[in-house]
């Protein structure tokens, strides 16, 4: 009776893992949960860019990415920047800002996020600050992080 329980007990784990599969096994490194800051280093036409990303169970939920001036305005609340940019080229830095982010919270990386027409130089900003905030979140290094960022 004990040998045909042990029995059916193995036959029982062995379907179920080929039915349910092996766990997964993940080889990529995890993102420590935390805040995560990177800010670039110098002004382009007036504005240092920043994205600031939240992980929690080693994903992005929550980014903020936007720029500031010298006294800290945020640029996305600039009405007149955005009515100027908006009439010239269809975009302002609110909607560009939010397309980034999605795609970053989407793909969980900066591989892959397309520029937006009017906005490649913050586009090239962007990706250099979420590679660069997660960096920070792979070593779970919760200081800000300053990069440079070469404009045209």
């Amino acid at each position: 009776m004990k040998i045909a329980f042990w029995i059916v007990l193995a036959a029982s784990l062995t379907v179920a893992f080929f039915v349910r599969g092996f766990p997964p096994r993940s080889s990529a490194p995890r993102l420590r949960d935390g805040y995560y800051t990177a800010e670039e280093t110098g002004y382009y036409r007036g504005w240092r860019e920043y994205l600031t990303i939240y992980v929690s169970n080693g994903k992005i939920v929550t980014c903020e990415y936007n720029a500031k001036n010298a006294s800290g305005f945020i640029k996305s609340w600039d009405m007149n920047y955005m009515r100027n940019m908006n009439e010239v080229c269809d975009n302002y830095p609110d909607k560009f800002a939010r397309n980034y982010v999605h795609a970053l919270l989407t793909n969980q990386t900066s591989s892959g996020i397309d520029a937006m027409s009017g906005a490649t130089e913050s586009h090239k900003s962007f990706i250099t600050l979420a590679d660069a905030a997660l960096t920070q979140a792979l070593a779970g290094d919760y200081e800000v992080v300053f990069v440079g960022v070469e404009h045209n």
